[in-house]
């Protein structure tokens, strides 16, 4: 496992190979279908043998001077065992025998047969072949390419019970060492590229096999690396792959779990620009990728224009939809984090296109001054300690308005009524105390809020917050008074609530402020954190790595409670 950076069950089932034992298996179902297996890999590791074998004979003369004229060494070829498919039908006599019927050559993917009932005949022929392994190094299929006009120019072998080229990586097997001890893998579109690139010292590369990169690859590469660079070619199509990668991506992110992209100059791919410029320009474009969150933001940004307060808010609401789709709420919250401070720049670059001053922009006013490019004191407020509009302060415009009960009070009692006193104490204690955020703000993102009205004042305090500088009590109160949430404020503010936790109070002493958020902080985070451990423990159970039981034990440590205990009563 630490030498070659494969899996437990991979080392367990590589050592009992070796030892000429088998890893026990557990069902008689199973039983006949690894005895399949084993029958087909069998079948197309003497194909790959053959079509080896031919490459070096008189009928793979050309097709062996192809692959010497692309620039490949003889090392090279062998190492990716490349060989030739002649034409005709010759699979079948070459190996076909009792222990392989013509059954199973069609199982693999290796004969077609006609419905017409005419004689099967060979799926390759006259192509170069690139044997395609799985992560273990066993051939499961190939991949052919003419060497002249002919199309389609790339063929590869059809899904069978060895190969589903969706959760097929080309180059993995050669690639998997490398990788595990640079701790990087490349992605790059097709055959040559990986190829070329590993005889130019970078073998840690791989490639999907005529199709996006799916989720399956995606896992795939996360077990080798934490964050992939995709290196698609430099033109249109290579692009628009970039595109969807990032789309395809998204939503599957965990914490160190991401994708850097490499930007190829255009007209260039892996292939060629290793073999005219060697592969000290591949690594100064590795070393100038850029991260996933960028790719997202040229998407919803390049070629547009933002001059209007109803253009940019149609940017925030795509950019935070592609936040929302993020699964994962730490990485989710971190991503709306930044997506917001690139607003804040670029409403702030428009303002002052020279950098000094404060006065100029869409609707005037400056950083932490009087104006706001939202007029009604929406998203984008830059109120800060001070009323940004010059307007009544919050205790003013809540003057002359009781909040003894609250309109959010309720005939429900026992558990609902306590789960929501816990809601409104923990953003009570917010709004007094925002400065808490700067600790806090993504535990605060991953709380799960039942009741709907206090999850949607969640959000936007967070909003607020992510969006807003130098934030304080008096600021926070009056930008969500402004976007219309008074009657909510009113609730969570109210004399009830504070009987059952001083410490929410703004005049409360620091220390009691800080203890008391912790525990409620940690009663509304239990739910998850235990959901999380509970997710760890069933990730290591199917796959016990290393990776795996350290993640585990971490959340163990922290414990279903951090960052603290039990919530007030």
């Amino acid at each position: 496992m630490q030498v070659e950076g494969v899996s437990f069950p991979e080392a367990v089932e590589r050592l009992a190979a070796e030892a000429g034992l088998e890893v026990p298996v557990s069902s008689p179902e199973e039983r006949a279908q690894e005895q399949r297996r084993a029958g087909l890999l069998e079948v197309m590791e003497a194909a790959c043998a053959y079509y080896e074998k031919t490459l070096r004979s008189p009928m793979g003369k050309t097709a062996l001077a192809y692959l010497q004229g692309r620039g490949l060494s003889d090392e090279t070829i062998r190492r990716f065992r490349l060989g030739f498919a002649p034409p005709g039908n010759s699979i079948k006599t070459a190996i076909m025998s009792d222990a392989m019927p013509e059954a199973l050559l069609a199982e693999g993917g290796l004969i077609r047969t006609p419905d017409d009932g005419r004689p099967a005949y060979d799926f390759f022929r006259d192509r170069v072949l690139f044997p395609i392994a799985d992560a273990r190094g066993r051939i499961i299929a190939f991949g052919g390419r003419t060497m002249g006009d002919g199309e389609p120019k790339y063929l590869n072998s059809p899904d069978t019970p060895l190969f589903d080229k969706r959760r097929t990586l080309y180059g993995l097997a050669q690639a998997r060492s490398a990788a595990h001890d640079k701790k990087r893998i490349l992605v790059t579109e097709g055959y040559m590229d990986v190829i070329a690139l590993s005889q130019n010292g970078i073998a840690e590369a791989v490639a999907p096999l005529g199709t996006a990169l799916s989720e399956s690859h995606l896992a795939l590469l996360w077990k080798v690396a934490d964050e992939p660079y995709l290196c698609f070619d430099g033109d249109n199509a290579g692009q628009r792959a970039q595109a969807r990668s990032a789309e395809r991506a998204l939503p599957l992110l965990a914490p160190e779990r991401s994708l850097r992209f490499i930007t190829l100059p255009p007209g260039e791919d892996p292939d060629s620009l290793v073999s005219t410029q060697g592969s000290q320009a591949m690594e100064e474009l590795i070393a100038k990728s850029t991260p996933l969150d960028s790719i997202i933001w040229k998407l919803e940004t390049a070629g547009r224009d933002f001059d209007t307060p109803e253009r940019l808010a149609g940017l925030e609401k795509r950019l935070e939809d592609r936040a929302l789709s993020i699964a994962d709420r730490k990485v989710q919250f971190q991503y709306q984090s930044l997506f917001r401070q690139k607003l804040r720049d670029m409403i702030n670059a428009a303002r002052n296109p020279n950098g000094g001053g404060q006065g100029g922009g869409w609707n005037g006013g400056g950083r932490n001054g009087g104006g706001n490019f939202n007029r009604g004191g929406g998203n984008f407020g830059r109120g800060g300690r001070r009323n940004a509009r010059g307007g009544a302060s919050w205790e003013d415009r809540r003057a002359g308005t009781s909040l003894g009960g609250g309109p959010e009070q309720t005939s429900r009692s026992g558990p609902d009524i306590l789960k929501k006193r816990h809601e409104q104490v923990l953003l009570a204690v917010i709004l007094n105390h925002p400065d808490l955020l700067d600790m806090f703000a993504e535990d605060l993102a991953m709380v799960n809020v039942s009741n709907p009205k206090l999850d949607n004042l969640r959000q936007e305090i967070l909003k607020v917050y992510a969006l807003t500088e130098n934030l304080d009590s008096e600021g926070l109160k009056t930008q969500l008074l402004n976007q219309g949430n008074s009657v909510i404020l009113q609730s969570v503010l109210a004399s009830d609530v504070y009987v059952h936790a001083g410490f929410a109070r703004q005049d409360a002493a620091e220390d009691a402020v800080r203890a008391g958020f912790l525990q409620v902080l940690a009663s509304h985070l239990a739910p998850a954190r235990r959901a999380e451990l509970e997710d760890a423990r069933r990730l290591y159970v199917n796959e016990p790595t290393d990776e795996n039981w350290k993640r585990f034990e971490k959340l163990k440590m922290d414990g279903p409670g951090s960052p603290g205990s039990e919530a007030p009563s």
